[in-house]
């Protein structure tokens, strides 16, 4: 019973001390507490992802009985296993102006901080996750015009996004073919014929 005492007395004593004097506490360094209210978070490192295999660039389009032409230029990558690693759709409406931007990517990644786009390493891109499905994450937004113009005039995108550990995971894509595929005929049109 006495040590019990002595127990509870030091362990009360180091929680008093920790409160009252800064230098004992465990208070974040301020290099780390400006990072954190510049940035929801800090990775804790980057690595390239496993070896992703590209497909070539396409073009599908779909016209759905009596409704406008809807297109996706769209490129697919692959884990040797066979397994998609990404999946990017530019999806363009027949008279609409605005383009959607798609990325599908695997299930396990930390959520908040969305997908990172560079393209040539230039000026990042940040496309939010807008939903998960049991094999897949999907990010996306409109394709602003200025991105656009990028992936037709660029060589590669870069890809990152950050895993449950809080690294950074990044991937490059090739856009070498993106802006001839866009603004050729489609590779494949789906129609639908709706009778009433």
């Amino acid at each position: 019973m006495v040590q019990s005492i002595w127990l509870r007395l030091l362990f009360g004593s180091a929680i008093a001390l920790s409160a009252a004097d800064p230098a004992v506490s465990q208070a974040a360094p301020p290099t780390a507490t400006k990072a954190a209210a510049s940035d929801e978070f800090a990775a804790r490192g980057q690595r390239e992802a496993r070896s992703i295999k590209y497909g070539d660039w396409q073009k599908l389009c779909f016209k759905p009985g009596g409704a406008k032409m809807v297109c996706r230029t769209t490129i697919s990558g692959t884990f040797a296993t066979g397994q998609t690693a990404v999946r990017v759709y530019v999806t363009e409406r027949e008279g609409d102006s605005v383009a959607r931007l798609q990325l599908f990517l695997p299930v396990g990644l930390y959520m908040p901080p969305g997908v990172k786009l560079s393209v040539d390493k230039g000026m990042a891109h940040k496309i939010p996750f807008t939903w998960c499905l049991t094999n897949t994450c999907i990010a996306g937004d409109t394709a602003k015009p200025a991105l656009l113009r990028e992936l037709e005039a660029g060589k590669n995108l870069t890809l990152e996004v950050v895993d449950t550990n809080l690294v950074a995971v990044t991937t490059s894509l090739p856009l070498g073919q993106f802006a001839s595929v866009r603004k050729g005929a489609p590779a494949q049109t789906f129609e639908q014929n709706i009778d009433e």
